[in-house]
């Protein structure tokens, strides 16, 4: 199979063949009608010749003395009524000017009236109009003139019109291909846009994207269809860089326990069998750090369940009943640090459980980043169909560029891994999880110095939003 065409040329051949198709037609009609204008008016001019039988023999008798109104190079013949020829004449001003004669067939039917027929000259290439019509007596008249005026303007009219249209068909090919070229540019435009995007440029766009034209929607439509690309292929970029740094986040965090466990084993096989007390030390290293690795997975497990979209235990639950005994749990961990409550009623529905998990991730948030004895205001209230868990410290606060980023996995504000503050970084990514799970948000507003404030909305129950 051939190489097919491209776009552009199939284009410009359609149209100059259409066009070519076009004036060709009005060549032929215009042709025709002027050759039958013209026999016409050479049919009218011998029908109005003034011919007669009686005239006709004079005109043989004194050699081509002219009829009235009748031309040079004019031929007339008489012929009897069994069709020989009686006379037959050349109409010229002068002998000189005898020419060719009509191919006349040898038998001519006369009727009544007037006939006309064409016939060729018995030398060179030119034609007869011949008229036949009927004299006294049975005898038939033939008047012939010669069409070399009328093939002549034919001739001209024919090489007129093929210049003619040879010119305009190619000014019309170039002028389509020239409207063409600027109707695909931006087909070429979007091809070298595309392009540049598979090598790897996802931010380019197809400059003309005007909405008024085929092409430009097209250009519209392929914008918003790279701009969809484009965030997909970042979304996934952004997922695959945090999946990368969960990983190893997580594998540092598990490693940590784990070379404890080792080193207290390794203890116990040097010598503590011996000694009571470096036997009590590595295990209970060994149970500490084993309790560590157990919170690390449970942590790990719940937000994989969260992300696969697990459901939840779905009951009412008194929030603020949740709320207080976080609150009585924290000022029982910490005596020293005043923690005031102020609740109103608020039912949700949702996971108990994790609910109050949630609550002891803040409260234990605000101990590991505050000062002992800093005071912390814990509030539950309603508002706008929502019910709102606030948690507030009067710590050093969150520097603007981390209270963007402390709901990441494994993120800690102090920029270490030191256990001597905090814990993992997994505390409040579960707070804002299960918030979601729940189809609710998290937020935190602070400002360094001024400590910082939580807040958890989550829907209230449906008979709780009359209250």
């Amino acid at each position: 199979m051939g190489r097919r065409l491209s776009l552009r040329t199939r284009l410009v051949l359609g149209v100059t063949v259409l066009a070519a198709v076009g004036l060709l037609a009005a060549d032929v009609a215009t042709f025709a009608a002027l050759r039958g204008f013209l026999m016409d008016r050479t049919d009218e001019a011998l029908a109005e010749l003034p011919v007669t039988e009686m005239g006709t023999a004079a005109a043989c008798a004194h050699a081509g003395r002219p009829f009235p109104g009748a031309q040079a190079g004019d031929y007339v013949e008489l012929r009897s009524g069994s069709g020989e020829v009686v006379c037959s004449v050349t109409v010229v001003e002068t002998a000189a000017e005898a020419g060719t004669r009509p191919a006349l067939p040898a038998e001519i039917a006369g009727g009544p009236g007037v006939s006309f027929f064409t016939v060729d000259a018995t030398g060179g290439d030119e034609r007869y109009r011949v008229r036949v019509s009927q004299a006294p007596r049975g005898a038939t008249l033939v008047v012939a003139r010669s069409l070399a005026d009328v093939d002549a303007t034919l001739g001209r009219l024919l090489a007129v019109m093929l210049v003619v249209t040879a010119v305009v068909l190619a000014a019309l090919a170039a002028l389509a291909l020239w409207v063409v070229r600027v109707g695909l540019r931006p087909l070429s435009d979007i091809g070298s846009t595309a392009a540049l995007i598979a090598e790897g440029d996802l931010s380019r766009r197809v400059e003309r994207d005007e909405p008024e034209t085929e092409v430009g929607r097209l250009g519209a439509a392929l914008n918003t269809m790279l701009g969809q690309i484009e965030s997909a292929f970042r979304a996934r970029e952004a997922s695959e860089a945090k999946l990368r740094r969960f990983v190893a986040d997580a594998s540092h965090e598990l490693r940590t326990p784990l070379s404890a466990v080792r080193a207290y084993a390794e203890l116990f096989e040097r010598g503590a069998g011996d000694r009571p007390e470096d036997l009590a030390r590595s295990l209970e290293g060994i149970a500490r750090e084993s309790e560590r690795m157990s919170v690390l997975v449970d942590d790990l497990l719940l937000l994989a369940r969260l992300d696969e979209g697990r459901p939840l235990d779905r009951e009412p639950v008194a929030l603020d009943e949740v709320v207080g005994e976080a609150v009585d749990t924290a000022r029982t961990v910490e005596p020293d640090r005043p923690v005031t409550l102020a609740a109103e009623p608020a039912q949700v529905v949702g996971d108990r459980q994790r609910l109050r998990q949630i609550v002891d991730n803040l409260l234990v948030n605000v101990r590991a980043h505050t000062p002992p004895g800093t005071p912390v205001e814990v509030r539950v209230g309603r508002a706008n169909g929502s019910a709102v868990v606030e948690v507030a410290d009067h710590g050093p606060g969150i520097a603007g560029g981390d209270a963007g980023r402390v709901f990441e996995r494994f993120y800690r504000t102090d920029g270490s891994r030191s256990r001597s503050r905090g814990g993992v970084g997994l505390g409040l990514s579960i707070v804002a999880a299960v918030a979601e799970a729940h189809g609710g948000t998290v937020s935190v507003e602070s400002e360094p110095g001024e400590g910082a404030t939580f807040r958890i909305t989550l829907p209230l129950a449906h008979s709780n939003l009359s209250g």
